[in-house]
């Protein structure tokens, strides 16, 4: 389980929910947009909720891995639907992102010619 950390709160909910929500809201930065997302959640005592994100180039979300002693939450369509929500604002906006392995694409210049 990871605890999503927003605007001075915080959520427990599912890893793979938790990564595929702070990669989207990365490409949604990048790509100066913005969006509301709603995920499933751990409550307290155990049972499950459910959050509302808005996600925009101000967001600022931090996750962290915690040890649970409930069942992982998963979501296996917001995961997908997340991970596709991100591939067309990377592809709308030719927004490529850079992992640490990758070195950035050269910088092209134009020139005119005399």
């Amino acid at each position: 389980m990871d605890r999503v950390h927003y605007s001075g709160d915080s959520v427990l909910t599912g890893t793979d929910i938790a990564r595929a929500l702070l990669v989207y809201a990365d490409a949604l930065a990048k790509a100066e947009r913005s969006a509301t997302v709603d995920i499933p959640t751990r409550l307290d005592d155990g049972g499950t909720g459910r959050s509302t994100f808005l996600l925009g180039p101000a967001s600022q979300l931090v996750s962290d891995f915690v040890p649970g002693e409930h069942d992982e939450l998963t979501d296996a369509a917001l995961v997908t639907w997340l991970t596709e929500q991100t591939r067309l604002v990377l592809h709308r906006h030719a927004v490529a992102p850079v992992t640490a392995t990758e070195e950035p694409a050269p910088q092209l210049r134009w020139t005119e010619e005399i």
